[in-house]
Parts: C-alpha cells; structure tokens; sequence
C-alpha cells in the first residue's frame, strides 16, 4: 500500500506538471537566453505568428528585376541608336568624298560635322556597354538573393515541421497515458466493472489486474515526459534559434538586395550624366583646352562654311577649260542656189604641200564623153593629170564619163584615195572654179563586187582610234557616223537575233566594215544589210571594236573612280542617283554617244525573250568595252564594271530622257 501510495502521489504530481507545461509554462519558451545575444533583437519576430512570411513576400518582390529589364531595355536602344549614328557617319563620309559631291570649305566642314557625330556615337555606344553590365550585375545580384530566400525559407520549413512532428507526437502520449491513469484510477478505487479481469492465462484477480495497468501507467508516463521534453526542447530551439537565424538571414539578404539596388540606381544617374556630359564637350568643348587646340563646336565648325569662296573656287576650276577662241561668222550660199550660168562640177583634189594640180573645167564638156585615164591633155596646167604625179596611182575604174544629165547620180560627197605620196581626194558636188579639176566618178563605197572583201580602203578619215572630243571637231556629230550606223543596223536587223552582241561575227567582214568607216564614214549606209555582207553579229562586233579602239574609254579614265565608287554602293537607290550624277559630268560627246547607247540596248533587252541578251549579259558584254579593260587597278573591278553597265541598262529612262 505503501508503494501504491508513493506511486499515486508521483502519477498526481505528473499530471499537475503536464497541466502546467500544457498551459502558462509554455510561454516560457519564448524566453532569450543570454548567451545567444546577437539575435535578441530577431526574437521579439519569432512568436507563433512570426513575420518570417512577410519578409519572405519582400524579397519575392521583383523591384530588382524590374530595373535590372528596364536596363536591358535601355541599353538595347542605346546600342541601335548608336550603331545607326555610326553608320550614317560612316555613308555620309563616303558620300562627302565623292568627286561628284560639293567639295570646298563645305566638304571640310561637313566632315567635321560628321567626326562630332561619331564621337556621340561612340559616347552612346560606350553608355549602352554600361547598361548592359548593370543588368548583368543586378540580374547576378537577383540570382544569389532567389538563392538565398529559397535556402533560409526551406530551412524555417523545416524547423517548423519539426516541432509540429514533436508536439503531436506528444498529444498522442498524453491521450494514452490519461487512458491508462482512469483505468488504473478505477481498478483502484474497486469498480466493479473491472474487478473481474480475463486473459491469456485465465481471469486474474483485481490485484494483478491494478499491478498490470500500473506497470502501464508507468511506462506511458515515462513516454509522455519524455515527448513532453523533446517538444520542449524543439520549440525552445525554434522560438530561441532557428527563426531569429532565418528572419536574420532574410533580412540580410533584404539589405544586400537595397544596397545593390540603391548603387545601381546611383550608377545609372553618374552615366547618364557623363553621357550628356560627352555628349555637350563634344557639340561645345570647353574653351582653353591643350593651349587652344581643343576641338571646335558644332557652331564654329558650321559657322566656317563659305558658300561665296566655294562657287568663286568651283567656277575659277573651270577658267581652263573655256576656249578663247573667236568663232567667225560668215555667210555661205547653198550650192542649190548656184546661178544658171555656172556649171556644177567637183572640187579640188587634196594634194600634198607643192603638188597642187588646179585647171579651169571646158567650157564644151556639156554633151561630151570625157576619158578618166587615157594620155595626158593639152599643154598647159588642164595637161597636168593624176596619172603625170610621181609615185601616183589613181584606183578608179579604167574608164568613165559624165554627161549633161548624170550629175545627179553622183553620191553628195565621196572620197577616191591615191596611193603613193599619201594623196587624198574628195569630189563633192560644187560650182565650178579656178581650183578645179577632171571630174571623177567611181563606184559608191558601199556597194561590193566579189573581191571587195581582199580590198583594203586607205584610211583618208580615221574613225578608229580617234577621240570622241577629235571626231565631234572633225566631223561636227557629237554621236560618231560609225556609233549611229551600228546601232541602227541592230535596231532594223538585229533585235531578235540571238546572242546578238555575245557572238562575234566573220574577222573578216569586220575587218572590211572598218576600212570603210576609216576611209569616209559618210559613204556608209547600213539600211541595206549588203552593206553589211547581211552579217548583224559583225556589225554589233564593229561597234564593240570601236569603243574598244578609243584612246580615253566612252565612261572615261578621269571619272572611272566615281562609277566604281557607285557601284558599290547597296542601295540601288542611291547607286543609281550616283550613277547619274556622274554621268552627267561627262564630256558632251560621251554623254552624247552613251546616252545613244544605252536607248539601243535597252530596246535589246526589251527581246530578251528572243535574243536572250538580257541586261545583265548586255552588260558583261560592255562592261569592259566601255570602261577600259585595263582601267581598273586589279582584276576585282571587272564585277564592278558590270554592275555600273547593268544598273544604267536597268534604269535607263531614269538616267536619259527618250526622245
């Protein structure tokens, strides 16, 4: 009894201890201890409705990420921005250097103005690096504070559950211990619903039974107290510990994220001032600068323009240029015009210096058959014929005459060469005179008998190998007589041919066609294709050989740097207004001939479909010939020379005018 007695004390005892620790005592948990004095002030924040939440809902805000994209953003609109001032810089320089562009104190001025323009572009693009490393930064600086919030938060979590897990676990003791204490109670107080107990072994007796459920009370309450102490120690380290730890961590991490944020937003304001800043030197620089060599302000620059110098300069450029002489003005009668009483005859011959054979023309030629070669005439300077000039041999026909009413059928103006001393003759039709001689008839140049291919004509007017500027003095055409032969021979006969202008015709027939033009152009007539041996690849050929044969090419030596620099050029806007300014500085005669050109081939790419000569192979055929094929400075301007022909080709009527 005596046991029983001390047991029922200490079981009253437990009881009363668990109420007390179920109840008030539990609030002594929330007391520091003095030995963990760094988080003191994080305690007050660890009570059962701890702010751990809202300081994780702090650092879930995205204040950070919001500059750090806004900074993004901005430094990608810097970079563009930047990137196309530099490269407007970089055009408009290549622009100014243009020889066709307005040079003087305004192209030097200009380029200044474009150097302070790219020194803005790089401020700009060095601006847009500093963005973008502040992204970087802050973006790194989001990444560790996300790290660190998942950590903390994981860990507070964990804890947490813990004591959760420590506190049911201890419900659960206490329920089985308070069970098995009424039991007890009841079996010791002699109810009689359990004073009959039956087991394994048989029904025992109120005695065993009370012994039994006390060694159970026992065991349960040891077990309860021993939950009791490990929940007890668990929130105890909770409430002391691991909460102040994470709310101090987190609010770490708070700090750090606002120091990083708060230097970034300084940052950012320090560059955009240094940005205007740039930006201002470089429109204003400051005064004094390096002994006063800083460089001039946008206003300065601008301000040094002289519009005035620049035309007085660009006019004086042209003083050598202007002929000085004077044109004489003089009437000449029409031959038509002629008084009846003059008959008309041919002129002089052209004979070298001292071989000047002149004779009045007989007065009784009307009605007579006047022999061309046969023996010399009367004494006297009528006596003196061709056939009497040393080392002279005329290449007319044997015989032939004129007669009253057949001065009609001689061609306007004809040329019959002599060989030997290089003598030259023309025969046009004019009035008679004290310079003239025997009239000549021959054979009109471009009709052939079945030798006239092994004939080869003297060359008495040189076409081939002569300058545009020397043919256009000569001849007074700015479109040579051989350049509008060719192209009309193509547009009536071979516009539908194919390959026209990339096959080559017979090297003979060219050959032939080109001692004709050289001997007297003007006796050429290419609307008959028996002039032409009925061969239109020799012709297209022949033209070919005559841009080839010029001394300066049709586009010119002095502008080939221009057409090479538009033709690199993208843009085919701009290539084309390029293009067009230069040809426009061309000299009269090219501009002339080229404008002539270009209309022909453009009506042959027009029959692309038949002649398959579109205006890119049009212009690899031509690129060469109209450029000099030796022009460029290496083998690489060869494409370049196509692209300049194809782009006029395939702009043609924004380049000429079609009339």
């Amino acid at each position: 009894m005596a046991n029983r007695d001390s047991f029922d004390r200490s079981s009253s005892e437990l009881v009363s201890s668990l109420t007390v620790v179920n109840g008030s005592a539990m609030k002594e948990v929330n007391a520091p201890r003095a030995s963990d004095e760094g988080l003191n002030e994080y305690r007050h924040l660890a009570s059962p409705d701890d702010l751990s939440p809202a300081v994780d809902g702090v650092l879930k805000s995205d204040k950070h990420k919001e500059f750090a994209a806004f900074l993004k953003e901005r430094s990608t609109l810097e970079e563009k921005h930047a990137q196309g001032l530099k490269k407007l810089c970089r055009s408009s320089h290549e622009a100014a250097r243009r020889p066709d562009n307005r040079q003087g104190s305004y192209a030097q001025h200009y380029s200044e103005v474009i150097q302070i323009h790219d020194r803005m572009a790089d401020n700009g693009v060095q601006f847009a690096l500093w963005l973008h490393q502040m992204h970087e930064d802050l973006h790194d600086l989001a990444a560790n504070i996300e790290r660190g919030r998942k950590h903390w938060k994981q860990a507070g979590l964990s804890a947490e559950k813990r004591v959760q897990d420590a506190e049911s676990m201890m419900e659960k003791a206490k329920v089985k211990y308070d069970s098995l204490a009424e039991d007890y109670d009841r079996a010791r107080t002699g109810d009689k619903q359990s004073s009959r107990v039956f087991g394994l072994k048989g029904p025992k007796s109120a005695a065993q039974h009370e012994e039994d459920l006390h060694r159970k009370v026992q065991a349960a309450d040891s077990d309860y107290q021993t939950r009791v102490q490990t929940a007890q120690s668990q929130r105890q380290e909770l409430l002391s510990s691991l909460r102040p730890q994470a709310i101090k961590a987190m609010q770490d991490l708070i700090n750090e994220c606002d120091a990083g944020l708060t230097m970034q937003l300084q940052k950012f304001a320090s560059y955009n001032e240094k940005l205007l800043l740039s930006n201002g030197l470089c429109v204003s620089p400051l005064n004094g600068q390096n002994n006063g060599q800083a460089p001039r302000s946008l206003r300065d620059v601008v301000y040094q323009i002289d519009n005035g110098q620049d035309l007085h300069n660009y006019l004086s450029s042209f003083a050598s240029k202007i002929g000085h002489k004077s044109i004489e003005i003089r009437y000449e009668r029409h031959p038509a015009l002629t008084p009846s009483h003059q008959t008309p005859t041919f002129n002089s011959v052209k004979m070298p210096p001292n071989q000047d054979i002149q004779s009045p023309f007989p007065s009784g030629i009307q009605g007579e058959m006047i022999p061309l070669a046969g023996p010399p005439g009367p004494p006297g300077p009528l006596g003196q014929s061709l056939m009497q000039i040393p080392g002279a041999t005329t290449s007319l026909p044997p015989t032939s005459s004129i007669t009253e009413g057949n001065y009609g059928d001689f061609p306007p103006q004809q040329s019959f060469p002599v060989s030997g001393a290089g003598v030259q003759s023309q025969i046009p039709f004019t009035e008679v005179s004290s310079s003239n001689v025997y009239p000549q008839a021959s054979t009109p140049i471009g009709t052939f008998s079945s030798d006239s291919l092994s004939a080869e004509l003297p060359s008495s007017k040189p076409v081939f190998g002569v300058s545009l500027d020397d043919l256009l003095k000569r001849d007074g055409s700015a479109i040579p007589l051989v350049v509008y032969q060719c192209l009309q021979a193509v547009d009536l006969f071979g516009l539908e041919v194919e390959g026209i202008y990339r096959l080559s015709g017979s090297a003979a027939h060219v050959t032939k066609l080109r001692s004709m033009f050289d001997n007297d152009p003007t006796q050429v007539d290419f609307r008959n294709p028996e002039h032409f041996f009925h061969d239109v690849n020799s012709v297209a050929g022949l033209l070919k050989q005559f841009f080839r044969d010029l001394p300066d090419p049709l586009l010119s030596h002095d502008h080939y740097h221009g057409f090479i620099e538009a033709a690199r050029i993208d843009d085919d806007i701009t290539r084309r207004d390029s293009l067009h300014a230069t040809i426009n500085s061309l000299p009269d005669p090219n501009y002339a001939t080229l404008r002539a050109l270009t209309l022909h081939l453009n009506r042959v790419q027009e029959h692309s479909a038949v002649n398959r000569m579109n205006a890119n192979n049009l212009a690899i055929c031509f690129g060469p010939t109209l450029m000099g094929s030796n022009a460029g400075p290496d083998i690489a301007d060869a494409g370049w020379q196509v692209r300049v022909i194809d782009t006029i080709l395939q702009n043609t009527y924004q380049i000429f005018d079609d009339d």
